[in-house]
C-alpha cells in the first residue's frame, strides 16, 4: 500500500534531487546533475523554488516556481517547470502540486499563476484544460486567482 504524499520543497544540496532530477529530466531532458546544480547556484538567488510530491521514497512530481513582479500582473506566481512522473500520471499528483502552488500564491498576494507550455505537449494542454479557471493559450497557461476578479486578456500577455 502506497503511503501518503508529502509535498515539501527542494533546496539546493539536498539528498533527494537524486530522484527529483529523475522525474524532472521526464520535461527537460537535457538535464544534468551538473546542470541542475548550476541552474539551483545561479536561480535561487533570482527566487527559483523547487516543491515536490514524495511518495514512498522518490518523488513523483516537481515544479519549479518563482514569485515575480511585473507590470502586467503585478504580482504572480511563474511555473518554469510542472511534471509527474509519466508512469505515474492521472494519478491526482499534478493536480494536487498545482491546488498547493495556488495557495502558495494567494498566501503571497499573487494575482495569477502563469506557465509556459510548449504547443507540442498535447497531454499537458489537456490536464492544464481541466484545471478550472484556466486560460489556455499557444504556449502559456494563465489560472487567475479565485479572490481576485480577472479574466483572460490575450493580447495583454
Amino acid at each position: 500500500m502506497s503511503a501518503s504524499p508529502l509535498i515539501s520543497d527542494l533546496e539546493p544540496g539536498d539528498p533527494r534531487w537524486d530522484t527529483a532530477l529523475l522525474v524532472l529530466q521526464e520535461l527537460r531532458s537535457h538535464l544534468t546533475a551538473d546542470t541542475l546544480d548550476t541552474v539551483l547556484r545561479e536561480g535561487t538567488p533570482q527566487g527559483l523554488r523547487f516543491t515536490g510530491i514524495f511518495v514512498d521514497g522518490v518523488y513523483v512530481a516537481i515544479a519549479g516556481w518563482r514569485i515575480i513582479s511585473n507590470t502586467s500582473a503585478l504580482r504572480k506566481l511563474y511555473v518554469d517547470d510542472l511534471v509527474a512522473a509519466a508512469s505515474l500520471r492521472s494519478a491526482g499528483h499534478g493536480h494536487l502540486l498545482l491546488d498547493h502552488l495556488t495557495e502558495r500564491a494567494r498566501q503571497a498576494n499573487c494575482t495569477t499563476i502563469d506557465l509556459d507550455s510548449g504547443g507540442q505537449r498535447f497531454d499537458a494542454h489537456r490536464f492544464y484544460l481541466r484545471v478550472p479557471r484556466s486560460c489556455v493559450c499557444t504556449e502559456c497557461v494563465v489560472l487567475d486567482m479565485p479572490h481576485v476578479p480577472k479574466t483572460c486578456h490575450m493580447g495583454a500577455m
